[in-house]
């Protein structure tokens, strides 16, 4: 039943930047004839390319020819090329900037095309009038200066703009998880259009989601065997039945050019979002002094220590609604490639394993700490990530009956994921005099030490370290073994999501304050407390020599964790908190150029390791400044409670009498 309109945007994935195809398809056949005038015009169009193990999404930009389906899938050629930059086809633009506001230099920074070197003569930097501007007219003009834009179009920004660094890695990328702080800014700003290509751009680097490749029916016909043939009808069959839930023979085309992100001959599930994308300009092979603008994605096979990201997916269904609550346009989260890269991402998180716990299970460095530190298993970052793009995706889903077994599903995860949560994390002074007096090797349905636990994991430092009013959800929970070192992105994130009871994040907030000088001291804040010192270093972190006590991931001061605080603040009507943490920053953020982390346990060192201009510590702090100048636009982050499942936990806790009153229950438990 799938339109012309709908068949539309899965071919051409929806892009602003490509021409996009308006034509009526009559079936399989109709692509590949179109696929075969598009061919004999060499580099027309949206392709994707296969180049030294990197998957590239390539933009229309080609020196003469360039092709453009019309209506009727005849291909209009236009014979001369105007400008040696992409000239592609503007993203719609729904307030704020448009993009032309965001045109890019013409000297790249760092090898980024469109990012804006700040200190470049006549900038900001170099106007000696620097001391006289506002902190926050600063923040914006670096934010801005990070910008990166692909064929003219703002797409993201990059992960440090440091023009003294010698060391940048893959810090000139844009990340999927850095960028959020940045798109909420943006968005706060009314500046929309960023965000929305940022959305759509990364939905077409979703790994397998789409493979348009230009084939002839020549070639379908003849160059391919019978069983070959049937691989490509019976693929599109799959996906038109599990996929897009709508008939539609063109959504994917599998040949055996077909790219696919490996690690040593093995690829991730499908529905992966990458971790970070660089856009490069390159040279087209048949044309000469032409040059197109491609997207190289990293899904982890370049990344140090070759780990998958499993928030990114997340992060990107939580911008996603936070894009439509601010803006007020829904047409980008209704579209069909929108819903249906969503619906990938569920089932790649929602899918059965070994595990039997609801919690997602994951490997260690596969979130904002993407280095050894002993959290593989069930981490609570990614566990309060995973229930809060639950709820997003819920909200979002388009009703139809496609999607009734996977809503289905996803309601089911939350009441057991919230329950586990709320139940088994939770640590507060109460709770550790209970595992102090566990009793071990229970074997029975209603055990109290369910995980035999054993008591001597207590560590010293957790006696003195937990206040009498106030407590926090652990950071990892596994047979036998409790971490129970204070991670500050998962239990801000569970107060925003509400995966921590009321009580719970109020206690929260409590043990921060309570614990001010430990948490945040000079810099906030503490990505983890307390860190990893001695053989226990060496052996969780492989000897890390990046993460050594009080550094980094092991328990270094990230500024950027500020925006997350302020949120948790802002949802329990407890602003002070955030604005003592504001006050901080501003002490000494710009003054030491914007650093990634602080060093040592008051955070009074700059990072050893830490790169300068860092975007995300830029970021953080001004949508900390805007939320507290406008508390009520926290909303686009914050998930309410829903009664129903409250409901439904009272119902699924073993420890309390079930409700007497009668409701209708929708959930299965």
């Amino acid at each position: 039943m799938a339109t012309s309109k709908t068949v539309l945007q899965v071919l051409s994935g929806g892009l602003p930047c490509p021409h996009r195809f308006d034509l009526s398809f009559g079936g399989l056949n109709s692509v590949l004839s179109i696929c075969s005038d598009v061919k004999r015009r060499k580099n027309r169009g949206l392709v994707y390319k296969k180049l030294n193990n990197g998957t590239r999404l390539l933009g229309k930009c080609t020196s003469r020819g360039v092709g453009a389906v019309t209506s009727r899938g005849k291909v209009k050629c236009i014979d001369r090329w105007e400008s040696m930059r992409c000239k592609c086809q503007k993203a719609e633009s729904f307030g704020g900037a448009t993009a032309n506001e965001w045109s890019p230099v013409s000297l790249p920074v760092n090898g980024v095309h469109g990012a804006t070197n700040i200190f470049e003569r006549g900038s900001f930097a170099l106007k000696g009038n620097e001391e006289t501007q506002s902190i926050e007219e600063e923040a914006w003009d670096l934010l801005r200066a990070s910008v990166v834009s692909y064929c003219g179009n703002p797409i993201g920004t990059i992960a440090a703009n440091d023009p003294n660094s010698t060391s940048i890695l893959n810090y000139d990328q844009v990340f999927i998880r850095d960028f959020i702080p940045s798109g909420i800014a943006f968005l706060l700003k009314g500046e929309y259009d960023i965000v929305r290509n940022f959305i759509l751009y990364t939905l077409q680097l979703q790994a397998a989601v789409v493979s348009v490749f230009r084939i002839s029916t020549v070639e379908y016909q003849s160059g391919y065997s019978p069983f070959e043939k049937y691989q490509v009808k019976n693929f599109v069959k799959k996906q038109e039945k599990y996929l897009f839930l709508e008939a539609c023979y063109v959504s994917f085309v599998l040949l055996r050019n077909s790219w696919e992100k490996t690690m040593d001959c093995y690829s991730p599930g499908q529905g992966l979002m990458p971790a970070s994308f660089k856009v490069r300009t390159v040279p087209l092979d048949s044309e000469d002094s032409a040059t197109e603008e491609v997207l190289d994605a990293d899904f982890g096979e370049a990344a140090i220590g070759r780990v998958a990201p499993v928030d990114s997916g997340l992060w990107w269904i939580i911008l996603l609604r936070a894009y439509g609550k601010c803006s007020g346009d829904l047409s980008v989260q209704e579209r069909v490639d929108v819903q249906t890269g969503m619906k990938m991402i569920l089932r790649l998180c929602l899918a059965d394993g070994f595990d039997m716990f609801p919690t997602l299970l994951v490997t260690d460095g596969s979130c904002m700490i993407d280095r050894r530190m002993g959290i593989h298993g069930h981490p609570l970052e990614i566990e309060a990530l995973f229930y809060s793009a639950l709820l997003c995706a819920r909200e979002m889903l388009a009703p139809e009956d496609g999607s009734a077994d996977l809503i289905r599903a996803l309601n089911n995860r939350l009441v057991a994921l919230s329950f586990h949560i709320r139940e088994y994390y939770w640590i507060d002074l109460k709770k550790l005099n209970e595992i102090y007096r566990y009793t071990t090797e229970e074997y029975s349905y209603d055990a109290v030490n369910k995980f035999n636990i054993y008591p001597d994991q207590i560590p010293p430092w957790l006696v003195e370290f937990m206040p009498n009013k106030g407590g926090y959800l652990i950071g990892n929970l596994q047979p036998a073994h409790m971490d129970f070192r204070f991670f500050t992105l998962g239990n801000l994130w569970s107060i925003v999501s509400s995966l921590a009871t009321l009580d719970q994040s109020h206690a929260i907030l409590d043990l921060i304050e309570a614990k001010w000088a430990e948490l945040v001291a000079e810099m906030p804040i503490k990505i983890c407390y307390p860190a990893l010192e001695g053989q226990e270093w060496r052996i969780i972190t492989g000897s890390d020599p990046k993460n050594t006590a009080w550094s980094y991931h092991n328990g270094g001061s990230w500024p950027t964790l500020l925006w997350q605080l302020t949120i948790a603040c802002i949802k329990m009507n407890r602003p002070e908190i955030a604005e003592r943490a504001v006050q901080l920053v501003e002490r000494r953020i710009s003054r030491d150029k914007w650093p990634e982390y602080y060093d040592t346990k008051r955070a009074r060192f700059i990072g050893k390791q830490a790169h300068l201009f860092q975007t995300w510590s830029i970021s953080g702090y001004l949508v900390a400044k805007l939320f507290l100048a406008n508390p009520s636009a926290a909303k686009i982050f914050v998930n309410e409670e829903d009664p129903e499942l409250v409901n439904a936990l009272i119902s699924a806790n073993p420890r309390r009498k079930r409700a007497r009153k009668i409701f209708k229950q929708p959930f299965i438990v």
